[in-house]
């Protein structure tokens, strides 16, 4: 069985809805519309993706109820309370221009417009305020905030990721004092 990496985080079963095993999810997602018509979803279930066939769904906002295939009673339906729910990656919807999912960047090329070719994508690092991306210039860690003033670029077919740092920014990591 696979493991969670080649899933993405969708959301999770909330709690019961009625008597008859339907569940209420709540879901993660800027535009939830677009899982109206899911047949099927991975419960997390000791750290495995295993799939839950939708019989029922019914969404409004970021809330939805459910009903799962061979889930008909509150005692079935209790067990998988409070699970995460996934979907493969490859479910997601493509990002198109500057907008990208975390997992697509790490190896692209990132080119400064006034610096020039500082390096890799290591990974996308995730703090509480912001995300950045971990590149590597010379053995020197930097560290660019992922906003839309600074990725001018993303050229997917190149695998270049254009920034424009902000003043003084590339300093800190390439000539530090």
């Amino acid at each position: 069985m696979s493991n969670l990496n080649d899933y993405f985080y969708l959301g999770k079963v909330v709690k019961l809805h009625g008597y008859e095993g339907k569940l209420s999810i709540y879901l993660d997602t800027d535009s939830p519309g677009e899982y109206a018509d899911l047949e099927v979803v991975y419960l997390n279930i000791q750290g495995n993706p295993v799939p839950f066939f939708i019989t029922e769904i019914s969404i409004l906002n970021n809330k939805a109820t459910v009903r799962f295939m061979d889930i008909n009673t509150v005692d079935k339906a209790e067990e998988i309370v409070n699970k995460e729910m996934y979907l493969p990656l490859s479910m997601l919807p493509e990002r198109t221009g500057n907008k990208f999912y975390y997992h697509e960047v790490p190896g692209m090329i990132v080119v400064d417009e006034n610096f020039g070719e500082l390096g890799q994508i290591k990974s996308v690092l995730e703090y509480p305020n912001m995300a950045v991306l971990q590149v590597f210039y010379k053995d020197n860690e930097v560290l660019i905030p992922i906003n839309d003033e600074i990725i001018i670029d993303v050229d997917r077919e190149k695998n270049i990721m254009k920034v424009s740092s902000p003043e003084g920014l590339l300093d800190i990591y390439i000539n530090p004092s």
